[in-house]
């Protein structure tokens, strides 16, 4: 059954949190994977699916600061996983896959912030991309018959409500021409994310494995949202004068607790039953808006615009994906 990217009435709202979308749910016996889950969202999605009893996997490129930020949280592991070295991905996966377990749910979280310059993979490709789209796609790939093995599973990739301000750059992905924009990067990898998200359901949903593409919301605190500096944050209006965070759900900007809701949600609700190859918005399936709002209103404005879930789009980016992988 395939599902219209309109709203299906939840009962969530923006200011929801990990706690309310997970209330009533037990995870016990479920194994979950969560790409960057040591920090910022990750963490906050790792220690509430952990507590709802999840045996969580956080893969990290830095295992001993994974580790030791998840310490004392029950039923949690680290494994190293570096999304820009595709050696490092086939490790990670062929370990998870040696041990033999069913893998009921994929988040793939991490993120590359965007640079001030260019930075690329030893392939030659564009971080941003190469981290939150192809590491990722890599990825999941490798782990599909673990995912078919669970007789059910999710794939959950975050997304941002930045896929509204460009399509995949066709005719030049990695910048090799010149132009860099971070911004751009940044906005084109999101938007991967959700063509992802839609073509990966139409293949897989037969295998029992659904998936979506969470929008968090924007938040202030998080190491990923920091690293752009004092000044970038407080024009962006993330940080008031005084330096502390704007907490304002409605407008998308957001506590850890209330963006990790809605990955979480994308992961678990039974809600989702039987749809999928979503986008997802304040713990709800997004409704489509092609409107452009004012600069003023577009942090309100996240929802998905065509371009993101165009199913020609996401096909033709997966053979483009399948491409880039082989070199």
């Amino acid at each position: 059954m395939t599902h219209q990217q309109q709203p299906i009435g939840t009962g969530f709202t923006a200011a929801s949190t990990v706690d309310d979308v997970l209330a009533g749910l037990d995870l016990t016996g479920k194994n979950v994977i969560v790409t960057g889950g040591h920090s910022g969202l990750g963490l906050v999605a790792t220690r509430a699916l952990a507590g709802a009893g999840a045996s969580v996997t956080v893969g990290s490129r830095d295992t001993d600061r994974a580790a030791a930020a998840v310490a004392g949280i029950d039923r949690v592991e680290v494994s190293r996983l570096d999304l820009m070295d595709p050696a490092s991905i086939d490790v990670f996966v062929a370990r998870y896959l040696g041990s033999g377990r069913p893998l009921h749910i994929l988040i793939n979280n991490a993120g590359y912030p965007a640079p001030a310059e260019i930075v690329r993979d030893g392939r030659g490709y564009e971080a941003q991309f190469a981290t939150n789209h192809l590491g990722h796609f890599q990825l999941s790939l490798g782990l599909h018959p673990a995912l078919r093995a669970a007789g059910g599973a999710r794939v959950v990739t975050t997304t941002s409500g930045a896929q509204r301000m460009s399509d995949i750059l066709w005719d030049d992905p990695n910048f090799t021409r010149g132009g860099y924009d971070p911004g751009l990067a940044y906005a084109q990898s999101k938007t991967a994310n959700v063509l992802f998200t839609v073509e990966l359901d139409r293949r897989w949903s037969g295998d029992g494995i659904r998936a979506f593409a969470p929008h968090p919301g924007v938040i202030a605190t998080t190491s990923f949202n920091s690293a752009v500096g004092v000044e970038a944050q407080r024009a962006q209006g993330l940080i008031d004068d005084a330096g502390r965070p704007v907490i304002d759900p409605e407008r998308g900007k957001k506590t850890e607790a209330q963006g990790a809701a809605t990955i979480v949600f994308g992961a678990t609700s039974p809600l989702l039953v039987g749809i999928g190859g979503l986008y997802l918005n304040n713990s709800d399936v997004s409704q489509l808006d092609d409107d452009q709002p004012p600069p003023t209103a577009q942090e309100i404005t996240a929802d998905v615009v065509s371009h993101s879930v165009d199913p020609e789009s996401a096909r033709r980016l997966w053979t483009l994906t399948e491409r880039l992988l082989a070199g």
